[in-house]
């Protein structure tokens, strides 16, 4: 399966240096590169953040990391096709890294979370905000797989896209077969990003970053 060159969106943490921190954020079926940027400037400041368009048409309506089979159940080769897509755009655009943290909404969560569990060492962190995990990804879920992530989980409990079993699911391995260092929030919500909630994301990182530069 064809994919397309890379396209992001970039806000630079030291546009001269590039060997920080990188926060790569992925948005939902049918937007864009624009649609998660405005994040940015909740983000710690020294940090890079690239907001990375999916690969795949979304039948003409913005863009998607793949074909559905149902609600959020990945297409195995367009998902593939997807993490080759990434992972050439990490090799080529973000390779003076030091570590790389992932932030994704509705199906970016679902390819941000088929991007740990497929190469959990290769970040640092991810952010799952209102999608679940597909559990007949590539690297599916397994005990222990996550144990190097620090990971961010948010849903609404109002959710009337992604259904409650998915959730409940995924928050089920998350918090007892992960591994993963979780920090995790319900809000009052449906699909969409309220405030409160970008605070907390915007705290999860700060307090991450915090933790880096001044280790115990």
């Amino acid at each position: 399966m064809n994919v397309p060159e890379p396209v992001a969106r970039w806000r630079c943490g030291s546009c001269e240096n590039r060997r920080g921190a990188l926060i790569v954020l992925l948005h939902g079926r049918g937007a864009d590169e624009d649609d998660l940027f405005p994040l940015a400037d909740l983000l710690p400041r020294e940090a890079t953040v690239a907001s990375l368009r999916a690969p795949h048409d979304a039948d003409g309506f913005g863009y998607t990391w793949y074909r559905p089979r149902g609600v959020a159940q990945p297409e195995p080769a367009s998902l593939s096709a997807s993490l080759a897509y990434v992972d050439a755009f990490l090799r080529e655009r973000a390779g003076d890294a030091e570590e790389i943290w992932l932030a994704g909404f509705s199906a970016g969560a679902v390819m941000a979370g088929a991007l740990a569990l497929h190469e959990p060492a290769r970040f640092a962190g991810a952010a799952l905000l209102h999608g679940p995990l597909a559990f007949d990804a590539p690297a599916p879920p397994a005990p222990g797989r996550l144990d190097v992530l620090e990971l961010f989980f948010g849903y609404g409990v109002f959710d009337d896209v992604i259904p409650a079993a998915a959730i409940a699911r995924t928050r089920a391995y998350l918090r007892d077969e992960s591994g993963a260092r979780l920090e995790e929030h319900a809000y009052r919500t449906g699909h969409d990003l309220p405030a409160d909630e970008q605070r907390d994301l915007a705290a999860w990182f700060s307090a991450r970053f915090a933790a880096s530069l001044n280790p115990a």
